[in-house]
């Protein structure tokens, strides 16, 4: 089979189980990023590209965690000014490294984000939202706004340290991947605009992924209510365990 036939079955492929576990734990830009890269795009076109696909993906999957009724609102409205402002400074970083420190940039955040995820935040509070005082508005805007640069840089594998960041405020996992569709949505709508603007996404191989994408996030979704909080804990420690091995193995 012809290479360029085949890499365009494999990407919404690929994206579907990227998706799926995207929506579920986390990380799924850990094997879409460098799907692409081996599909013969440069690391910052492949980085912008796979950007297309979680933006697509997040339209999907945070729609349906809005819908049926999970989405924690007053997180989601304190956290968007300072994860799109991140993210707009991260994406112009993206845009402006060379390729090959960009290729080393990647894998020491790749490490660094699966590092992260060993930790196992527990908090002693359980809440559905954020809580309403100052002290915590401003964390949580701090947080998302170190994310934002994050996800506006890489992206790869923010989703962890979001759900982390949802566990400790007390919310379950389902509440924190909602928090992280919308993050992901707000992000990478911010990021969009930069890669576009400065000619990074490669429209074809991004919306076959992206379609991929939105259809694994829709499944999780569905599937992470019915499967409940401590399956989708369980997911996450062995999303993390894969990534690492993942991460050890390969160049």
């Amino acid at each position: 089979m012809d290479f360029e036939l085949l890499k365009y079955l494999i990407l919404p492929t690929f994206g579907f189980f990227a998706g799926f576990i995207n929506t579920m734990a986390g990380g799924g830009s850990f094997l879409t990023t460098p799907l692409l890269i081996f599909t013969g795009l440069d690391p910052t076109v492949a980085n912008a590209t796979n950007r297309l696909g979680i933006w697509i993906q997040s339209v999907f999957g945070f729609n349906k965690f809005r819908t049926m009724g999970y989405f924690p609102v007053r997180m989601g409205k304190v956290s968007i000014l300072p994860s799109v402002t991140g993210a707009l400074l991260g994406s112009y970083l993206a845009t402006i490294v060379a390729e090959d420190a960009f290729r080393k940039y990647l894998a020491f955040f790749m490490v660094i984000m699966t590092l992260v995820t060993f930790f196992k935040p527990k908090s002693s509070k359980v809440t559905e939202d954020l809580e309403k005082d100052l002290k915590n508005t401003v964390i949580c805007s701090l947080v998302f706004f170190v994310m934002g640069i994050y996800s506006g840089f890489i992206q790869a594998g923010v989703g962890f340290l979001v759900l982390a960041y949802c566990v400790m405020s007390g919310m379950d996992y389902i509440r924190g991947n909602a928090i992280k569709m919308f993050m992901n949505l707000s992000t990478a709508t911010l990021s969009m605009v930069v890669f576009i603007y400065n000619g990074k996404v490669v429209w074809l191989q991004g919306i076959l992924l992206g379609l991929g994408m939105a259809a694994g996030a829709v499944i999780a979704a569905k599937f992470s209510v019915r499967a409940g909080n401590v399956f989708i804990k369980r997911f996450v420690s062995a999303a993390v365990i894969l990534f690492a091995i993942l991460l050890l193995v390969t160049k």
